[in-house]
Formats: structure tokens, sequence, C-alpha cells
């Protein structure tokens, strides 16, 4: 085998979708419309190794604004692990993501190697799954309304407080994809909440999942899962310092499947983290 020929270049959109069935191969159940809505959120952030003309690692880079960055996406295809091709990559990833606070959602297993490359362990993020029931309450509530309904500034302003970057143009797509719901809620006029769920190879996750308070959560869930076929499989991952958070989950019946260990490097956002009832996704934070 010719290592000499391994480079590292950006993933189109078509590139990005070949790692996104990588991602599914591995188990990690992506969104069906993931490609497009990723790669919205930074069209340079995605890399690839290629020997050759093949392609046989990626990692995710994706930078929001100019002073955070998120990794993901790290594979390396089974073949050509152990031969220096995911060292490489990590590199280039942290080249490109040079003097910015980064964060990850890595295998808590992992923890020690992200460690040597200066990342700080934050707290855990806890997959909870579970299935549609077969009775639910009815829908609609009159506080919830589709996001379109909502002046996208003060999405973004609500966001900002849960997120640790500006991602205008990834809430846009994520939003907006083919088979999904997104959702506000409004009291007195004023968002306090929102969430989307999104079809995914098995089932649908629900993230974000933003609320000021656990009652605003439940009935955001409520209002997500609605009409949809009783068993369907739900995911929700979950901040586990969020305490209201967990019995949120425990309340709809869901359980741990997963967990990640949320790391940073450099400063750690400052989040109001008692907001963050389930994360936008794994793969982007």
């Amino acid at each position: 085998m010719n290592t000499a020929s391994f480079r590292i270049r950006a993933m189109d959109r078509t590139a990005l979708q070949i790692g996104i069935d990588w991602a599914a191969a591995e188990g990690w159940n992506p969104g069906l419309h993931d490609a497009v809505c990723f790669h919205a959120a930074d069209p340079e952030g995605f890399l690839v190794g290629l020997l050759g003309d093949e392609p046989v690692g990626m990692i995710s880079a994706v930078r929001y604004g100019a002073h955070f960055g998120f990794v993901g996406l790290y594979i390396v295809r089974p073949r050509y692990r152990g031969k220096g091709f995911g060292s490489a990559l990590w590199q280039a990833c942290m080249r490109r993501l040079d003097r910015c606070s980064i964060g990850l959602d890595g295998v808590v297993a992992q923890q020690a190697n992200y460690q040597k490359s200066g990342f700080v362990l934050a707290h855990n993020n806890v997959r909870y799954q579970g299935a549609v029931g077969a009775s639910r309450s009815a829908f609609p509530d009159e506080d919830i309304v589709s996001l379109e309904r909502i002046p996208f500034a003060a999405l973004l302003h609500y966001d900002a407080a849960c997120f640790p970057g500006p991602r205008g143009k990834f809430l846009c797509q994520w939003i907006a994809q083919p088979g999904s719901r997104a959702f506000g809620f409004l009291q007195q006029g004023v968002l306090a909440g929102y969430g989307v769920l999104r079809p995914c190879r098995d089932g649908f996750k629900i993230g974000p999942l933003f609320a000021d308070r656990r009652a605003v959560a439940s009935r955001l869930l409520r209002a997500l899962m609605a009409d949809l076929p009783a068993g369907a499989q739900l995911q929700l991952d979950v901040p586990e310092p969020n305490q209201e958070a967990v019995a949120l989950a425990q309340e709809y019946q869901m359980k741990p499947v997963f967990e990640t260990a949320r790391m940073y490097k450099g400063t750690p956002p400052a989040l109001t983290i008692g907001r963050v009832f389930g994360i936008s996704t794994f793969e982007l934070g």
C-alpha cells in the first residue's frame, strides 16, 4: 500500500453524503437529510482523507463564527485503521480550528486520548431512546406554533443562550428539512422554547429541544411526536447535568442507550444548560 499518496481535502456535499453513510454503518443512526444541513453549517468544515482516489477516513472541523468550533464525524474505515490516517486527519482538524475554543462529543473510553490534545471533560451527554406510545395527548397546543411563524432573529436570539456560536445558516436548513417538525413555544408572544424532530435511518431524533423550563419542554415534546406512528423509535440526547431533562426523558419512558463525553479545548462556553433538554446532534454540537 503506497501511503505516500495520502492527502486531505475538504468534502463537497456529495462526498459528505458518503461520510454520512459511513456513520450509519457505525451505528450512529444519522438523519435522512443530515448531509445537506451539516454542509450548510460550514462548507469547508468537513475533511476527507484520500489514499490515491479512495476515501479512507473523514473528520468534521466546523467553525461557528471566529471563536468556536466543533469536532465530529471522526471515522476511519475499518481496513485502514492503525496506519496513521486518523492521526493525520486529527491534526488537520486541529489546524483548521486553531485559535478557536473547540468542543466535541467523544467516545467515553477515549477521553484520555482527547486529553492529550488539551481537551477537558465538561459533562456527559446521554442518548435516551424510547417508542411512541399508542395514546398521546391531543395536539394542537395553543401556545405552540410552527417555527415558520417565528421571526428568524428571535429564534437566533433564543438559540444563542443554548449554543456556543452563531449558526444561522445551519438552522435555516435544519428547521426546514423534509419530513421534519419544528415548533416554538410562545409565552405572551415571547419565544420560551423550541424543538425539532427529524427522520433518521431508524425512527426519529429530537434535537435541539431548548426550553425555559421542563413543562415547556414536555409540551413541545408532545407536539413533536403527535401523529407519529405508534411504536416508532425516538431518540433524545440529554446533557447529564440538567436533571430536569433527565427526568423528562424518564417521564416519557425513554431509556439510556449510549453516552458521550462532552469535552472542550480552550475556554468552555457559558451556556444556560438548564434550558438544554436535548442537544442538536452529537456530530455538530
